[in-house]
């Protein structure tokens, strides 16, 4: 399968080097470069990509308002984060805003292209120190026991990185279950999506 993929970065000479390392991967294609937040929002709406690599600090619109006019247009639309900010100020907002994955501009290449193809698959990809920042943010106040015990199930194979495809395989279960077990977990925890669901497994000692 072939990954298309966006790229929005203000710097010519990153974006540049991006799409150079990316066109080395053999099932990546790069399908779009923008400049800026509302570039972004417009090729990811047009194009829809499998992924948009999206940079947080860019002119006319940053990315986390990017990121969630992206995900208001297309709740199905993957974002990953690469920037050069660890800090609590910007990966809560960019989480919140939607991003299914918060990586460093540091990261390995290697690791870079394993994170977009992991993403892509469904596993939430954050870089451990943006982890850090994410698991002191969500509160334990709501219980697991308002899980039943299959949602607990549920919620340790989402914290082992699976599919809807991969929980449906490993519980025997349809994957219109697992949507509906997943729907669950986050209206019950208050969690807004997948990745805070792994988190919040992690923190509560659900996680395998």
């Amino acid at each position: 399968m072939t990954i298309r993929i966006v790229i929005a970065d203000d710097h010519h000479v990153v974006r540049r080097g991006l799409a150079f390392f990316l066109k080395t991967q053999d099932d990546f294609e790069i399908i779009g470069e923008a400049s800026n937040g509302v570039e972004a929002v417009k090729l990811a709406v047009d194009l829809k990509p499998d992924i948009t690599l999206m940079d947080l600090d860019m002119p006319v619109m940053d990315g986390i308002s990017a990121t969630a006019k992206i995900r208001e247009q297309d709740p199905t639309s993957k974002v990953m984060i690469l920037t050069s900010f660890s800090d609590q100020d910007h990966v809560l907002p960019a989480i919140e805003a939607g991003a299914a994955g918060y990586q460093l501009k540091d990261v390995q290449p290697d690791e870079l292209a394993a994170s977009i193809r992991k993403l892509v698959s469904g596993e939430a990809q954050i870089h451990p120190k943006a982890t850090t920042h994410l698991l002191t943010s969500i509160k334990s106040g709501r219980q697991v026991d308002e899980l039943t015990r299959r949602e607990k199930e549920v919620l340790q194979e989402i914290a082992s990185g699976k599919s809807n495809k991969e929980i449906s395989s490993a519980l025997f279960i349809t994957e219109k279950t697992v949507k509906t077990h997943v729907s669950n977990i986050l209206g019950k925890l208050g969690l807004a999506d997948r990745t805070q669901a792994a988190l919040y497994a992690v923190k509560n000692g659900l996680a395998k």
